[in-house]
């Protein structure tokens, strides 16, 4: 049987065991790994389909630069497919564990997105299994083009990507990085500027610029990173696996040399700087922490383990310490608001280290369900901690200021984790009427959990 048989076998049964569950509750996905922080307890209430088989890339085609593959696929199987053929996503989230069906449905992006947009923006066709049991294949250019471009930023709310079809690009063996810094209190803004100049001009000191992020330590010290493809190594390449960790060679290091795998997974072995609060990174135990235990996907389970069971919370008590609030998030302001919003979040949030991320969409025409506008340069700002929470202060304090901050900004927010908004905020901010249209076609007898009730209401 081939990969393709197989898969159109698969799908039919997804969509038969999707017929069989309850009428009467609503249907969510189960899977293995989850990249979501949006921690609820549903027992009961929601039926699970599995669809954890549909893992496969079915199909590398390296004259056409494109995979097509199934909807549970993660880009660590996607990229290690790939690479061996110099091919690699156009945009490669920063997680392995991240699925290819998943960055359609709530978004990836990464140091590529400021000249390739965002990670579904190279999908060029998606299978759907539909809310209303349908499996339908939707393009930018067929009758169910309203979903194509509806499918981002829906969270599995009107259907789920059983297969992609997505466009690759030619990789080098080797990515050169040079780390910018911009220190003092005018680095923000400096960076804000050559952020938009190196965008505008992909390049930067006259030298092709092919990945660009920054990450700030305080509001005094922050630094851009530029990586340019390269066939040789001009340096001993570095390995951030062991006992190196890649965030804090950013402030010591000028230039540095990574195989362009080790720098597609370079923020994952420390799940960008979060592993810290989990141990990973003491030397002692790091030494005791298995090297294959050391990546993203683990420590979330840690994370969901700890939500659950509250023991964290539990040990701040006995400390006398306050509880603390997660602040989870990823936001895009313009790039010219984004001095102003790292001074407000640096005073009134406090959290550090804050990545930061340029972004411009790919597609002229936009994406109806996330509000970004094409043309215009944003700078996606995520920052993963907690907050200790001030006498009087309510849990959802801190991320309901910075929804505030976000909005008056011209920005908005990614939607996997926390959040507070009203349901006619809500609506305003993620096109409610153009939502409801896609509902009422896809999943006319909600099926699906709504997009509103699933990102904020049910918490």
């Amino acid at each position: 049987m081939s990969a393709i048989t197989g898969h159109q076998a698969a799908a039919s049964d997804l969509r038969a065991r999707y017929a069989r569950l309850p009428a009467d509750r609503r249907v969510r996905l189960a899977k293995p790994t989850s990249n979501l922080f949006r921690f609820r307890s549903d027992a009961g209430r929601i039926a699970r389909l599995d669809a954890g088989a549909l893992d496969r890339v079915l199909e590398v085609d390296p004259v056409a630069r494109t995979a097509t593959v199934q909807g549970m696929t993660t880009y660590e199987d996607l990229v290690r497919a790939t690479l061996a053929h110099g091919l690699m996503p156009h945009v490669v989230p920063q997680l392995k564990t991240i699925t290819v069906g998943g960055a359609l449905a709530g978004l990836g992006i990464e140091s590529a997105s400021f000249r390739n947009g965002l990670a579904h923006e190279s999908v060029r066709e998606v299978e759907v299994l539909t809310g209303d049991g349908r499996l339908v294949t939707a393009t930018a250019d067929n009758e169910h083009a309203d979903l194509f471009r509806g499918m981002p930023n829906s969270y599995g709310t009107l259907g789920y990507a059983v297969s992609l079809k997505v466009e690759l690009e030619p990789v080098r063996r080797w990515v050169t990085l040079r780390h910018i810094p911009f220190p003092g209190a005018s680095g923000a803004s400096e960076a804000a500027e050559a952020i938009t100049a190196i965008c505008r001009a992909g390049s930067y000191d006259g030298e092709r610029v092919d990945f660009l992020d920054g990450t700030v330590f305080s509001g005094n010290e922050q630094y851009l990173t530029l990586g340019r493809f390269a066939d040789e190594e001009p340096y001993q390449p570095s390995d951030y696996t062991g006992q190196r960790i890649y965030y804090r060679s950013i402030q010591h290091r000028e230039h540095d040399v990574l195989s362009t795998h080790d720098y597609l997974w370079r923020w994952d072995t420390d799940w960008f700087w979060c592993s810290r609060a989990l141990g990973a990174q003491h030397p002692v135990g790091r030494l005791l922490w298995p090297r294959k235990y050391r990546r993203s996907d683990v420590y979330r389970k840690l994370v969901a383990l700890d939500r659950r069971t509250g023991l964290s919370g539990r040990v701040r008590g006995w400390r006398g310490l306050p509880q603390e609030e997660p602040v989870i998030q990823d936001i895009e302001v313009p790039v010219e608001r984004l001095a102003e919003f790292l001074a407000a979040f640096h005073s009134e949030i406090g959290i550090s280290p804050v990545w930061l991320c340029p972004v411009r969409l790919r597609n002229p025409e936009g994406w109806p369900l996330y509000p970004m506008q094409p043309g215009r340069l944003y700078v996606n700002v995520g920052f993963w901690s907690a907050v200790p929470l001030g006498p009087g202060e309510e849990p959802g304090t801190y991320n309901r200021r910075i929804e505030r901050l976000v909005a008056d900004l011209d920005g908005h927010k990614s939607l996997y984790s926390d959040s507070y908004y009203t349901r006619e905020e809500f609506e305003g901010r993620y096109n409610g009427p153009a939502y409801r249209e896609l509902k009422k076609a896809y999943d006319p007898g909600g099926r699906l959990p709504d997009l509103y009730e699933k990102c904020v209401r049910e918490r």
